[in-house]
């Protein structure tokens, strides 16, 4: 990545026009822009407002770039490209579902308050703790810092099996929320699956979080005609967790695929850490706890992926991303 701040993204287009509205009650302004007849061979597009400089080039493809200055100040990208991932990766918790402030931690709360261990993670302490990947992880260096209760035990040895004991009981109680369907999909998640499978792309989730409640939520949520097709790559199958890239690697070797070639989706800067390091594309679609971390070397950073009419991107825009990129 170049040394300004400004994220370079390559696509093909074709076509571009531009338009703008203004909306009275809000006093908000739009831009939309698409792509129509360009005379040079290469231009680029530059948004201050953004931050974002996307390299024109002049071959078939259609983009949708769409400004909201008082929204999310994101961009909406559906590129048309000859190129698509040999694997699409996803993250789980917070990019399938945005399941972290009302799904895991209540069923941790929920967990503590069984054992009387007299301990209870608020919504902006949980916050501080999904720096650490990994739930057993997550306990362990809580209770390492503030002190293990009372009701746990002395040793190491014991300690680990206490903490494995709450662990798996606080999956039971996170599946039941899921069995339930209390917790929906994000946005143009099926959708985004839909396409790639149709396409014959590889799809997987590569999670910290137990393999039990990652299978749940691909099970119940994304049904068992998708799930039989979607590769799980959770918990401990390896020995570090994100931002290790160990799960993205386990993950390309056993599908087949070049890591160059593969493009996750992820909310988180560990996760987005992890991604890179393995040397991966790397989409990032915001969550509830992740909004303010820091995703510049991410290749694209957006709300949610999004469903018609409100679509961020696709499949195609992922593909987009393993083409040559210019960077200024």
């Amino acid at each position: 990545m170049a040394s300004s701040s400004t994220t370079t993204i390559s696509l093909s287009l074709a076509t571009f026009s531009s338009t703008t509205a203004t909306a009275s009650s809000s006093a908000t302004q739009t831009k939309t822009s698409s792509i129509c007849s360009f005379r040079s061979h290469e231009r680029t597009l530059s948004s201050s407002l953004l931050g974002t400089r996307i390299r024109v080039c002049n071959k078939t493809a259609r983009t949708k770039v769409v400004d909201k200055s008082s929204a999310s100040n994101g961009i909406t990208c559906l590129a048309s490209s000859s190129v698509l991932p040999s694997a699409l990766l996803f993250d789980c918790d917070g990019v399938l579902v945005d399941t972290e402030k009302d799904g895991h931690r209540i069923s941790f709360n929920d967990t503590f308050n069984e054992r009387e261990l007299g301990v209870s993670w608020d919504v902006d302490l949980y916050g501080e703790l999904l720096k650490i990947g990994g739930g057993k992880e997550r306990m362990t260096a809580y209770f390492n810092k503030t002190g293990w209760p009372e009701k746990a035990p002395k040793s190491e040895e014991e300690r680990k099996e206490f903490i494995a004991s709450l662990h798996r009981r606080k999956t039971e109680l996170f599946m039941a929320l899921i069995e339930k369907k209390l917790l929906p999909l994000r946005p143009g998640v099926a959708k985004l699956i839909d396409q790639a499978l149709g396409k014959g792309v590889k799809v997987a989730v590569c999670s910290t979080s137990n393999e039990k409640a990652v299978s749940a939520i691909v099970s119940f949520l994304l049904g068992p005609e998708r799930s039989e097709k979607i590769k799980i790559f959770a918990g401990d199958v390896v020995p570090r967790k994100k931002p290790d890239p160990a799960i993205y690697t386990l993950a390309a070797k056993t599908l087949g695929v070049d890591p160059s070639s593969c493009v996750v989706v992820e909310d988180s800067a560990i996760g987005l850490a992890a991604a890179k390091a393995a040397g991966m594309k790397c989409i990032v679609t915001k969550s509830g706890y992740t909004a303010d971390e820091d995703f510049l070397n991410a290749d694209a950073v957006f709300d949610c992926i999004g469903d018609p009419p409100e679509e961020c991107f696709d499949l195609a825009f992922c593909g987009s991303l393993l083409e040559k990129q210019y960077v200024s």
